[in-house]
């Protein structure tokens, strides 16, 4: 398993809310709904996508985009056209002053719009994410990222169109597999792109030694690693592990497994009922009292505080 494969394992869509929206020109989608990530492809028409502090990206028919964060933005045919429908939590579609009255009228399942032959034909599906191995996938995305449609798998996006408008037993997982199945193949192609500026631990798994490394760490993370013994498993010297680790990583190897050994404890904490001692002996730790000491030392609070203050959320 490598980080990537670590990170989407903890990101995957359950109950996704899925829109098929048709629109005619001057359109534009005031987005609201507080989804921490959303995945959108044009079926038909261009687009831009606008977000407070950052430039107007351009989407063409195809493209895919990623969005990251609980902030509003704006998708509409120019950067300068004023929203005539807002989407709010649970994908309900509100329509706006100036928007034709039937905007909002149902055409089909999850399909909204004013006819079926529209300009503009917008698929969105978000995520409701929970979870720290979550947050440590979106830490890595910016708030806006869009992918040519050349660089993202044709077959995965043709199956949308079909999928979102049937209404068949069990049509929710057939969709949720769909957005996670999207999801990844727009990663892949969006963190191989030279402008995405991938982070450390994606660019180091092509490495021979520190990528080696990084899939030993998050095969076993609670196995008692030493530097030595990543060397050893690597085929390298000890300084030369530890300077291409953190090197291309941007931390050494144990304060990077530290980190992820928390981020999975964290997520244990909050979605399992297992004692702190059970956690700390899943995750690498002797004890729940060498838990208590690296949780506090990373996160500034103890396991049982972030217990508690995660079942209060």
């Amino acid at each position: 398993m490598d980080v990537l494969d670590d990170l989407l394992a903890g990101t995957r869509a359950r109950g996704g809310v899925f829109n098929l929206t048709i629109l005619d020109a001057p359109w534009g989608l005031h987005i609201v709904d507080e989804a921490p990530l959303a995945l959108a492809t044009l079926v038909k028409g261009s687009a831009w996508i606008m977000r407070d502090g950052h430039e107007p990206v351009r989407m063409e028919e195809g493209d895919v985009a990623v969005l990251s964060g609980t902030d509003p933005y704006v998708v509409a045919d120019q950067p300068d056209t004023v929203p005539n429908l807002r989407i709010h939590p649970g994908g309900i579609c509100e329509p706006l002053p100036g928007a034709p009255v039937d905007y909002s009228a149902r055409l089909g399942v999850r399909t909204y719009g004013a006819r079926p032959e529209g300009e503009a034909m917008v698929v969105s599906g978000t995520y409701q994410l929970e979870g720290d191995v979550s947050r440590r996938l979106l830490t890595a995305l910016p708030p806006v990222l869009v992918v040519p449609a050349a660089d993202v798998a044709g077959h995965v996006m043709d199956l949308v169109l079909g999928e979102i408008q049937r209404d068949e037993p069990g049509q929710q997982s057939v969709l949720d597999r769909w957005l996670d199945l999207a999801l990844i193949t727009t990663l892949r192609a969006w963190f191989a792109r030279p402008e995405s500026h991938a982070p450390g631990w994606y660019q180091a798994q092509s490495d021979p030694v520190v990528g080696l490394a990084l899939r030993l760490l998050h095969e076993e993370p609670a196995y008692p690693w030493s530097v030595v013994e990543l060397a050893n498993r690597t085929g390298v010297s000890r300084a030369s592990l530890a300077r291409r680790f953190t090197g291309l990583v941007g931390e050494a190897p144990m304060a990077y497994l530290t980190g992820w050994r928390i981020t999975l404890a964290a997520d244990l904490l909050r979605e399992t009922t297992d004692t702190v001692e059970s956690i700390a002996r899943k995750v690498g730790y002797a004890n729940a009292f060498a838990l208590s000491v690296a949780f506090k030392r990373v996160r500034g609070t103890s396991p049982t505080a972030h217990r508690r203050a995660s079942t209060a959320a």
